[in-house]
């Protein structure tokens, strides 16, 4: 690749070239392929050299992504990972083998993109997002220093003029579909359905775990006029639970070309079975049509040693604090659904964040007949939502519900101070959840893990 001189260089520092990407958050979201288009042209094209899992939809996308990346690394395949947003360090969103974008290569790759970045700013398409430059760095690593044999490709937002929506992939598949981004992808889920399915490929096999049956027809119906087979949940390809306890489910799956006994699964909630049945059916298309090698050793044990941050993940252990990224009405419902069914306590402590973008009286619905003390506050980030008005908000959802019994609300504004007060509320027989965006997620998950404030970002 392309090298360049210290006194050429945009940058001197992997700080500075993170700062710059980080920097263009305020450019916002721009929906459109036109600028990764040009990126893509003037950078050789990169993306044209791998083979692609796309994966998109509303939750579940990351728990998949990590399922996907386990096997095949576990299998003797060489991965490239790209996920969003990251929890500790700019570079965890671009993963090659499991571990993060070494800080000189992202140096270089942004020292390469910047001039080029400039040059668009002049044109009529304007600056590139923060995402765009995000995934063109991610597909310039992938294309020109690494070249794995497989990209796991996370989706950004939506599907259709989502960034990511560049590559053309041997596989796509769509987790879910639910209330979330609705500003952006529309004010209903047929709409959201719509945008979602424009990762839908001609030729190209879709794996989804979509529920509704009307957008599981819509999907049908796009991909039948674009010429490719659907596998769909509970038609093509179905599971089954066999055991769930903590840290340690198992599931049956059964598929149009073999069954599987007594898959384990390690991540926690029921939902995390329907993600793993979503990744273990991509592998067998894979297996069966692009002669994917995968033996049961392998896809077992890395699906018992699948790991994902932030979701469901017990921190600390006295007190008992769990994390959940859960921050729209489905996320908040698989966590109430995990709450009843996995973890046992006697009572529940929830300190919430939210943006304010957000469908917060539809994720309050779900979770909030089941605290004792809510503690809402604000996380670090520019779109967050005032505690105040969350906890309006909490409270006139209490009021439709008409619960019966006393939920103590507590604002507080500082994440940190709110974290101590949590702290001091858990017994032990009690648990502690934290919840909302995962900007919040990603402060107190590096401050309770080692003390320090998380490098976060979009």
């Amino acid at each position: 690749m392309e090298q360049y001189t210290e006194e050429a260089s945009p940058f001197k520092t992997y700080t500075e070239a993170v700062n710059w990407i980080t920097g263009l958050v305020p450019v916002g979201i721009k929906p459109g392929l036109k600028r990764m288009d040009l990126l893509m042209e003037k950078l050789g094209h990169p993306h044209r050299r791998l083979k692609f899992i796309h994966v998109g939809g509303t939750n579940g996308k990351g728990s998949t992504c990590a399922f996907l990346t386990k096997v095949l690394i576990r299998s003797g395949y060489d991965v490239g990972t790209f996920t969003s947003p990251y929890l500790e360090k700019f570079t965890n969103r671009i993963q090659y083998n499991g571990q993060d974008i070494e800080e000189e290569h992202l140096l270089l790759l942004a020292n390469r993109l910047k001039p080029i970045a400039d040059e668009l700013e002049e044109t009529e398409l304007g600056s590139p997002s923060m995402f765009e430059i995000c995934t063109a760095l991610a597909l310039l690593y992938f294309g020109t220093v690494t070249f794995p044999d497989y990209v796991v490709l996370e989706v950004g937002l939506g599907g259709r003029l989502d960034c990511t929506n560049i590559v053309s992939p041997v596989i796509s598949v769509i987790t879910n579909i639910g209330h979330d981004h609705m500003d952006i992808l529309g004010d209903t889920l047929e709409q959201v359905a719509l945008e979602k399915a424009g990762i839908i490929k001609p030729g190209v096999p879709l794996v989804t775990t979509v529920e509704q049956p009307e957008l599981a027809e819509l999907f049908i119906r796009d991909a039948k006029s674009k010429r490719t087979t659907v596998y769909l949940l509970g038609k093509q390809f179905t599971f089954e639970p066999v055991s769930t306890e903590l840290d340690g489910q198992k599931l049956n799956f059964t598929g149009p070309f073999r069954s599987i006994e007594n898959v384990p699964v390690s991540l926690n909630g029921a939902h995390q079975l329907k993600n793993a049945a979503a990744a273990l059916m991509t592998l067998e298309v894979l297996r069966q049509y692009n002669a994917l090698i995968v033996d049961d050793e392998d896809l077992f044990a890395a699906m018992s040693e699948t790991q994902w941050p932030g979701r469901l993940e017990m921190v600390s252990d006295n007190p008992r604090i769990l994390l959940d990224g859960a921050h729209n009405p489905e996320g908040a419902q698989t966590l109430a659904a995990a709450l009843n069914d996995t973890y046992s306590y006697k009572k529940l402590h929830l300190m919430a964040g939210m943006l304010s973008t957000k469908n917060q009286p539809g994720y309050f619905r779900h979770i909030l007949p089941m605290v004792d003390t809510l503690i809402l506050t604000e996380p670090d980030f520019h779109k967050k939502e005032n505690a105040s008005r969350l906890a309006d908000r909490a409270r006139e959802t209490l009021r439709e519900l008409d619960v019966n019994r006393d939920i103590d609300i507590v604002v507080e504004p500082d994440w940190k101070k709110a974290l101590e007060q949590l702290k001091q509320r858990t017994g032990q027989d009690d648990l502690a959840v934290v919840s909302g965006t995962l900007y919040l997620i990603s402060d107190v998950r590096s401050w309770l893990l080692y003390t320090t404030d998380s490098e976060k970002g979009w």
